[in-house]
């Protein structure tokens, strides 16, 4: 089953329980296939409690439509402070953000970019890549994600080691 299909199958399930679908991964694999399941809660942080009751519902569903062949691990999860980026509408979303975005096809020679989102216009996501404007079609987006600006969040970066002694750089010392 296509990653299109379980989509179709899955956002209402999800959205009937109030939470956003986001959107899934999912990894054949001829011993046991994974699907990665990507949920939201409006104005605020999803819970274990939701992952679970997504997960049962799911499961359930699964269960009788039985879309995916052989055996599967089924995971449900938030999407986190990197969070995926699946629709033209994450995109639009999150314009002023940072995001890595790997594309099938290259451009200009290149698989992976990672820059500003600057606009989304019909089906083409601008990048601002290092001062220069890619423009990617959605079509052609493999996998995208948001790159977190830990500084905003309150992660500052640690002192960098002295390469020569190992030690922690020190600024001066004031008397």
């Amino acid at each position: 089953m296509t990653n299109e299909k379980l989509n179709e199958l899955l956002t209402p399930l999800v959205t009937d329980l109030g939470l956003e679908f986001v959107g899934i991964e999912f990894s054949p694999s001829r011993g046991s296939s994974l699907l990665r399941v990507f949920i939201d809660a409006p104005e605020r942080a999803v819970t274990i409690e939701d992952c679970e009751r997504v997960s049962r519902e799911i499961s359930a569903l699964m269960d009788v439509n039985d879309p995916i062949e052989g055996r599967y691990t089924l995971e449900v999860s938030s999407p986190g402070i990197d969070r995926p980026l699946f629709t033209i509408a994450h995109f639009s979303r999150f314009v002023g953000s940072e995001a890595k975005i790997n594309v099938a096809l290259p451009i200009d020679g290149r698989h992976r970019f990672q820059g500003r989102i600057k606009a989304v216009e019909d089906d083409r996501i601008q990048l601002d890549q290092d001062g220069k404007d890619v423009h990617i079609v959605h079509a052609n987006i493999v996998k995208a994600k948001l790159v977190p600006d830990y500084a905003a969040l309150g992660f500052a970066a640690a002192p960098k080691k002295n390469e020569n002694t190992g030690s922690r750089k020190r600024g001066p010392k004031h008397k």
